[in-house]
């Protein structure tokens, strides 16, 4: 296809009137029109109550699905990856070997793993707007704000009993409260090895063909037995073919397509470089930490895969910012927009400044971006123990103050999370800590300058590396009873405490609550007020039948399983397990193409021309990793692990035209299950046995 074509297809997928598979809906505002009038397929409230039950958060990043009614979670092996890492020793190293517990005593507990289960959506757009005022000042209508999300999310945990968050939506133009159920006793119940969940590496990622088995299983517990779920997903002893329509239940991480072109501009010109410059930098350094031994590769395996995925994905993005023809499709859209808000009065009255408004916001955060970026959002201390420190001290601090004046992160209804996440016993290991955030002080002082008097006050006469060490070797909270008496001891501990990790983000708190509060001040809140203008604005032109930018909160995508066009050729819409085998011989079965010795040994006892992976036209973005993908019968056909390069555009606009959703087949899960892994136990629970 020719480079022309590809961008005339692309802009007419983005014709707000086309009805494709676009869109991340929310599970209480489905599109039920569209999906009766493209696929004849009706979305009952019966439906959709079951499959949101059946999914499943996971609260570190990614999705997940529950699949027997003993609780058994299935998600993609790298978004377990965190905790088979921490249940890992050097002389059990479980992401190189895989897992498999033989019977329920020997699950292990993960260390700090949340799931939850959205129960149910309240609109709280008139309560969080309570009080303000035309007449007030960003400010004081961010403080108003604040109390009253607080207000909402406390009375609704004290109520319920559920973990309760306000979400905004649209930027601003709604709020809605989501309340989860909250599990906190995982444990790991099976997982292949790496060799298998990732098989092609970095080079395969975002990328198709694939052929990975990137599934794990975890089980959730409650009063120390599994737990018993009224709602989950039966598996499908068909899977997915060509052509069928798929539904997508999973948590999209965040997108910008309602952005103004303003903002995107920023993006691209200033925060993704920002982001870009400082994944390299850390893929190096841990890349170069992991080939010292094998036990380093084990510490630091998942942070890496992270930051190379990461790395290769703002690549993408980056690269549909920097295209001409998407850009000027934005500028279009927002025109059309514009231009009908201008030819109805009163809709210029209310809404036509929102935009310039936005830009004033753009223009405020450029001046304080670099010190906001490295101090409050903590870019100068990439380092847990740095983060431990920072949540004590803000914890007494922000605890002291009635809940309406908190930091929205110390809310009451959030304290029981954030204090188990603080109170984990997940090792942390001094020599990777002391090199993280050795690298990073040293970033601070290039970007800031070495004569900057917060470097100098942080750096304290000190090298970046040797500060690091000091810091590193001379705090305590690596012990978790410490973090537990500094919490207990509140602001009076805090005072007191010689603690050198401590002592440092007392250091540079003032500064770091100088830079929020004038962030908060002159861009996030006027950029929502602002924003909210443009949602009624689009809302008035258009209808509200608009779904919003993704939130990390459970959204419903669909679409159909299907191939695409590239450089000229077909790709076919999905893999096969012999297809494996040819692919690492392909390349000479050498690293990351090497199958593990699983498979090669169980080879001629399988079906190679079970599927393996396949794609499709499911609208999903970073956190619908692990998301179940479910046929019309509300089956389990397969589980999303990753998107192709063309879709990595995604965060701003949709395509159907090359970008697709990649997802493990349910009938090779079931075939490696069997033929290589043995795993009876958890084919019998998926009721495949």
């Amino acid at each position: 296809m020719t480079s022309y074509l590809r961008t005339a297809c692309f802009l007419l997928a983005l014709s707000p009137l086309l009805k494709a598979d676009e869109g991340m809906w929310l599970f209480n505002e489905p599109p039920p029109k569209l999906l009766k009038d493209k696929y004849n397929f009706d979305a009952t409230p019966a439906w959709m109550e079951h499959v949101q039950k059946a999914s499943v958060r996971f609260n570190d990043g990614g999705s997940g699905s529950f699949v027997s009614p003993d609780g058994l979670v299935m998600t993609n092996h790298h978004v377990g990856t965190d905790c088979i890492q921490k249940l890992g020793t050097k002389e059990h190293d479980y992401i190189k070997t895989g897992f498999a517990a033989a019977v329920p005593a020997n699950e292990p507990k993960c260390s700090d793993l949340e799931l939850n289960v959205l129960m149910s959506i309240e609109d709280v757009t008139a309560g969080v707007n309570a009080g303000i005022t035309p007449e007030m000042d960003s400010s004081a209508s961010e403080r108003a704000q604040r109390a009253n999300i607080n207000a909402i999310e406390k009375e609704s945990l004290d109520k319920t009993g559920l973990r309760s968050n306000v979400i905004m939506l649209y930027n601003g133009g709604a709020y809605h409260l989501y309340r989860y159920k909250k599990y906190t006793d995982v444990r790991l119940v099976f997982a292949p090895e790496k060799e298998a969940a990732f098989f092609g590496g970095d080079p395969d990622n975002f990328e198709f063909p694939r052929y990975d088995l990137d599934i794990c299983f975890f089980r959730v517990y409650e009063n120390g037995k599994p737990v018993k779920v009224e709602h989950y997903l039966k598996w499908s002893h068909d899977g997915a073919k060509e052509g069928d329509l798929i539904f997508v239940s999973g948590n999209p991480g965040s997108t910008a397509r309602l952005d103004t072109v303003q903002h995107l501009e920023f993006l691209r010109d200033r925060s993704n470089p920002m982001v870009m410059t400082l994944l390299r930098r850390r893929e190096v350094m841990l890349r170069v930490y992991s080939e010292r031994d094998r036990e380093n590769l084990r510490r630091a395996q998942d942070e890496l895969f992270g930051v190379e995925n990461s790395r290769k994905a703002y690549l993408g993005m980056q690269a549909g910012l920097q295209d001409p023809a998407i850009m000027e499709l934005k500028r279009r859209q927002e025109q059309d927009l514009r231009d009908a808000v201008k030819r109805d009065p009163k809709l210029l009255e209310a809404y036509g400044g929102a935009w310039d408004a936005v830009g004033k916001t753009i223009e405020a955060a450029g001046e304080i971006y670099t010190d906001w970026y490295m101090l409050e959002r903590g870019m100068a201390f990439h380092s847990k123990l740095f983060g431990i420190a920072r949540t004590i001290v803000r914890l007494a601090q922000e605890t002291a103050k009635p809940n309406a004046e908190r930091l929205r992160e110390y809310s009451e209804a959030g304290l029981e999370s954030l204090k188990e996440e603080l109170f984990s016993d997940a090792p942390i290991y001094s020599d990777l800590e002391t090199l993280e955030l050795g690298d990073s002080l040293g970033m601070y002082a290039e970007y800031e300058g070495m004569n900057n008097a917060q470097v100098r006050k942080v750096l304290d006469g000190k090298s970046p590396n040797a500060r690091a060490d000091e810091l590193v070797r001379g705090t305590k909270l690596n012990d978790v009873a410490e973090r537990k008496r500094l919490v207990a001891g509140g602001l009076k501990a805090i005072e007191d405490s010689t603690d050198p990790m401590i002592r440092l983000a007392v250091l540079v708190d003032p500064e770091a609550r100088r830079l929020r509060r004038r962030y908060d001040d002159e861009v996030d809140q006027p950029r929502r007020q602002a924003y909210a203008k443009i949602a009624r604005a689009r809302f008035a032109v258009y209808g509200t039948n608009i779904y919003p930018d993704a939130t990390f909160t459970l959204r419903l995508a669909f679409g159909e399983v299907k191939g695409y066009e590239e450089n000229g050729k077909p790709v076919a819409p999905s893999t096969t397990i012999g297809g494996a085998f040819a692919h690492a011989a392909d390349h000479g079965n050498q690293d990351p193409f090497h199958l593990p010795q699983s498979w090669t040994a169980h080879k001629a006892a399988l079906n190679l021309s079970t599927p393996l992976n396949f794609v499709s036209t499911a609208d999903i973005i970073g956190g619908n990793s692990g998301s179940p993908v479910i046929n019309r019968g509300g089956e389990l056909v397969g589980i999303i692990f990753d998107g192709n390069i063309e879709s990595l555009v995604l965060d701003y606009a949709y395509s159907d035209t090359q970008a697709r959703a990649t997802s493990v087949h349910s009938a090779g899960i079931v075939e490696a299950l069997k033929k290589i892994y043995n795993a009876k136990r958890v084919l019998t629970e998926l009721g495949v046995n």
